[in-house]
């Protein structure tokens, strides 16, 4: 096959297969004798199942693990497709953990809180299970909004305090940095709606099954890569 007809079957432009052949995701293809490439069909399985991996762990990560794990034992393959999905399995884990810490933030958020329901920052860490540095990290950042004791100066943290905190840490926990945290409470501010963390989270989860479809892909076209390569190129 030539370089157009790899990169038809594999959905990629002649450059681009040219591309992953020089970076080792594609086997070294041969030389004709008037010096075009000639490819295989080894070359379109390893393209697809680069295609694939790149969709469940990202293209820079892809680059590195596919020839590694092309070339290595298949026990070793079959070990690190496993560590992904558990990557994602916990991922997801974290993403529904968030979501439930979410509703949790705002049905205490309608209850009726007086000053003496306010916490010092050893009791909302601990509450929250984060540590105290996490939470004075949070305030300098805008996330959290505090106030101080007139005598000792020392934080307490009020309803309001308490439910930035609470959605913080529900979304650090989803995986998400300060810089969307912050617009996010920014907009339960300005209105009183936590909707645009819900969804946030949502999409995250969205995102997580269509990464979690193309590692299983991945794995069915590494499992055709490496039975159709020669014995010689990786043990058993």
């Amino acid at each position: 096959m030539s370089t157009a007809d790899v990169g038809r079957l594999a959905g990629y432009s002649p450059q681009q297969v040219r591309d992953l052949e020089r970076l080792g995701v594609l086997p070294p293809a041969p030389r004709a004798a008037n010096g075009y490439r000639r490819y295989d069909a080894r070359h379109v399985i390893a393209a697809r199942a680069y295609r694939a991996l790149a969709e469940a762990i990202g293209p820079v990560a892809a680059r590195t693990l596919l020839p590694a794990l092309a070339a290595g034992p298949v026990d070793t393959a079959a070990a690190r497709i496993d560590e992904l999905h558990g990557d994602l399995v916990l991922e997801r884990r974290r993403v529904h953990e968030a979501l439930r810490g979410l509703d949790a933030v705002l049905a205490e958020a309608a209850e009726e809180y007086d000053d003496s329901d306010a916490m010092t920052i050893g009791e909302l860490a601990q509450a929250l299970g984060v540590r105290s540095s996490a939470l004075r990290h949070w305030e300098r950042e805008d996330l959290v909004r505090t106030t101080r004791s007139d005598g000792s100066g020392a934080r307490s943290f009020g309803a309001l305090a308490m439910t930035e905190a609470r959605i913080a840490a529900a979304l650090r926990a989803g995986g998400y940095g300060i810089p969307a945290i912050r617009s996010i409470l920014e907009e339960v501010r300005a209105h009183g709606d936590a909707g645009d963390a819900q969804r946030i989270l949502q999409q995250r989860l969205a995102d997580l099954t269509r990464r979690s479809v193309a590692l299983l892909a991945a794995a069915g076209l590494l499992h055709d890569l490496l039975t159709s390569m020669p014995a010689e190129t990786h043990r058993d």
